[in-house]
């Protein structure tokens, strides 16, 4: 079981090293701040998956950097970073979800 969660770790940090970091950040604001509830973190972070996955496609032929690319779906690493890509949005969005929830209430408590 620990030899397990040592690559898991391990992929994880590899696969993070991979990410467009600001991009990430701008998704998970966003979807934070779309988020009602907690419990909508999991549902709402696929669909940050998604519109990152969307953004690395589309930007390359959109700032005439590259050529529209689809995502090597075929690829097993492929699936493991975007499981490695899901848990860090579940991850970000929490954390920025109870950051929301923090200032609302404290706003409602001053009001």
């Amino acid at each position: 079981m620990e030899t397990l969660w040592n690559d898991f770790v391990a992929y994880t940090q590899a696969g993070f090293a991979q990410v467009n970091v600001v991009q990430g950040l701008i998704i998970a604001v966003i979807a934070a701040f779309m988020t009602a509830r907690w419990s909508n973190v999991f549902v709402v972070s696929i669909g940050a998956v998604v519109i990152h996955i969307l953004i690395d496609a589309l930007l390359p032929a959109f700032n005439s950097t590259g050529a529209f690319r689809l995502p090597p779906v075929v690829e097993g690493d492929y699936w493991r970073y975007l499981l490695a890509l899901y848990l860090g949005y579940v991850v970000a969005i929490t954390i920025f979800y109870v950051v929301k929830r923090v200032f609302m209430s404290a706003q409602h408590g001053h009001a």
